[in-house]
């Protein structure tokens, strides 16, 4: 039930810091001593409105039926009806300052109409029963930063579809998405945003019910049951958030009231002219309420593990633009949110999309930062992906592409992300974007992903990636499935299958991820043979792993790489495997170091390099060789 709104609670709204608002605004049934629903209460903030009306199906969308009351100074309206309950659809009818008459959704509803229509719909959020505590727990007691962390992103809508290509329901989704994403080891879904929202093809970046999961999946204890049985299989759940910018449509957050409410004021940084979109102001009190709120929302009622925050560049700075000017009042929101979701959890973490080098993005903000737990590193996968594009003979005048990473990349603390936007407008697919011919397009994608398991920063793929798509992303239709049917692409996924698993089950690949002592150099300097070698060290210094990448079609049947330790090196993983649809050169019997120098190291090991391959040991102590350790 919504609670009225207290003096300081009116104050903590204008100020910015009502972390609970979805409590007092919106739509919430009303309940007699005997929880029998009896009406519906509805309240809603729109200060520069002369009259606010509730219009619905229960009074034939007439406005001067259920006017509301202004009950404060500051603008909020409310009406108790009775008679109506759950699923009763409803708009605000609000007469303007200026005397227009405009129809609005509830910013708070909880439940939405299915496209095209767009009214609100009453819901009752309450009585999940969550089945999850297990999991919350571990997660609270886990370091996310010494964690290995493998990230699935995901398009509800386009994951899979049913026969005649439309949607499943989140519930439906269940039985399909959690095998899968369990037996590929990923220890997170990052859904793409599922808040309300009118156009599909926005991909829920241009949403209109912040509080509203979208009807086209079905309704939010669907969701619930979904995020609930994720945790139960130890995957976590992180929403793409979109707190920047909200599209124009006529019944959404825009101009709520006949005027700028959530929006700048200001025309030159309010329209965001390349999106079509307009920026919200973040620096203003009740957008911070409104949105602060709406994230401990989704925390309290829908147990996420994160917020993945879209186009950060355009909050930390006017349109997006370093030269226009930073955004102080924005940077603040960031920091004030930051500490709301730890107060409120310490364990909900916070992703950064960022494209520029505003410093701190990831240090705490009691630390003087802005307060991420990671951001994306779009400086890796920019400079990846043109590196992996070259025809291999020229990539020997590339070879800064892969290194440069390393210079910056304990600066923050980064995920690597191959995302949906790598693979869509034109962009190719990851397969389809390396070169060569088919075989050496299947084994450049096998290198790449093996790149991004091995190298330091925790991991995203977009779906898809992990079969190896040929086509760009269709957001209209299902994943490729039938690829899968295709020998070299049931190789290819059940390579990636394997490479999670390796990077899963040992700790040098993730454990120090945030720190210098984690990686080290071997070779990164072999230009003309485009070889690079490393190796990545757990906390246990004797636990690590060495990986050699080789960066062209050429092999080598003796190659020799220094190594820190003497002992034992025992290839875990070859991309060049058969199984994988390699050339089958690989490694067999662990080899054992010798007293030959080579790259800094009195010890060397020489083995074998496939064509366009990864290949990754593991150390073995020689005295723990047949011990079984």
């Amino acid at each position: 039930m919504s609670l009225a709104l207290s003096e300081l609670d009116l104050y903590l709204f204008n100020e910015g810091k009502l972390k609970e608002g979805f409590k007092q605004f919106g739509s919430h049934l009303i309940k007699d001593d005997l929880n029998q629903v009896i009406g519906v209460r509805f309240t809603v903030y729109a200060p520069h409105a002369k009259i606010v009306s509730v219009v619905g199906d229960f009074n034939q969308w007439d406005s001067r039926s259920h006017v509301m009351e202004k009950v404060d100074p500051v603008g909020i309206f409310r009406l108790s009806i009775e008679g109506i309950g759950e699923w009763t659809r409803y708009k605000y009818c609000i007469v303007t300052s200026y005397g227009q008459t405009i129809f609005k959704a509830d910013p708070y509803a909880y439940f939405s109409d299915n496209r095209p229509e767009t009214s609100s719909k009453v819901y009752d959020i309450d009585g999940y029963v969550w089945r999850d505590n297990d999991y919350i727990l571990s997660r609270k007691q886990k370091n996310p930063f010494e964690s290995e962390m493998s990230i699935y992103e995901v398009h509800l809508g386009s994951w899979m579809t049913k026969p005649d290509g439309s949607f499943h329901k989140y519930n439906e989704l269940v039985d399909y998405l959690i095998p899968y994403v369990k037996a590929h080891g990923f220890s997170h879904i990052e859904l793409m945003p599922i808040v309300e929202h009118p156009l599909d093809e926005s991909w829920g970046y241009q949403g209109t019910g912040y509080y509203s999961a979208t009807s086209r999946y079905g309704v939010p204890k669907d969701l619930m049951y979904l995020i609930d049985r994720c945790h139960q299989e130890q995957i976590g759940v992180i929403l793409d958030w979109v707190p920047g910018h909200i599209c124009k449509d006529a019944h959404g957050l825009y101009m709520f009231d006949g005027e700028p409410l959530y929006e700048y004021s200001d025309f030159n940084i309010r329209e965001n002219v390349v999106w079509g979109t307009v920026n919200l102001d973040l620096g203003k009190g009740v957008t911070k309420s409104f949105l602060i709120s709406n994230a401990i929302f989704w925390m309290d009622y829908f147990h996420v593990d994160g917020f993945r925050i879209d186009a950060v560049s355009n909050i930390l700075y006017y349109l997006g633009n370093s030269s226009v000017g930073t955004n102080e009042g924005a940077i603040e929101f960031l920091k004030n949110l930051s500490y709301a979701i730890k107060e409120r959890d310490h364990s909900v973490l916070l992703f950064a999309e960022d494209s520029t080098t505003y410093p701190n993005l990831t240090t705490p903000v009691q630390d003087g930062g802005i307060g991420f737990d990671f951001k994306w590193n779009m400086g890796w996968m920019n400079d990846t992906l043109k590196y992996f594009e070259k025809d291999p003979i020229y990539r020997k005048f590339h070879h800064d592409l892969i290194t440069f990473g390393m210079v910056y990349t304990y600066s923050e603390r980064f995920i690597l992300p191959l995302s949906h936007d790598e693979v869509v407008h034109g962009k190719n697919a990851l397969v389809a974007k390396m070169p060569g011919d088919y075989w050496q397009k299947f084994a450049n994608y096998r290198v790449l992903l093996g790149l991004q398991f091995t190298h330091p920063g925790k991991k995203l793929l977009f779906m898809g990636g992990e079969f190896a798509q040929m086509h760009e992303w269709k957001d209209k239709e299902e994943l490729d499935w039938f690829l899968l049917e295709y020998p070299l692409h049931e190789r290819s996924n059940r390579y990636v299958r394997d490479l999670i698993h390796v990077y899963q089950y040992h700790k040098p690949f993730y454990e120090m991820d945030h720190h210098p002592e984690g990686f080290r150099w071997i070779d990164q300097t072999n230009r003309e043979q485009s070889i690079f070698v490393f190796a990545r060290y757990a906390k246990n210094k004797n636990d690590f792993c060495i990986v050699i990448l080789n960066m062209t079609p050429l092999a080598y049947d003796k190659y020799r790489v220094g190594v820190p330790e003497k002992g034992f090196y025992e290839e875990i993983l070859n991309s060049d495997k058969d199984i994988y649809g390699g050339s089958n050169i690989f490694n067999g019997l662990p080899v054992e170091s010798v007293e030959e120098s080579m790259h800094d190291f009195p010890q060397s090991i020489e083995v074998k390099v496939a064509p366009l391959s990864i290949t990754i040991f593991q150390y073995m102590r020689e005295d723990n060789l047949f011990s079984g350790e």
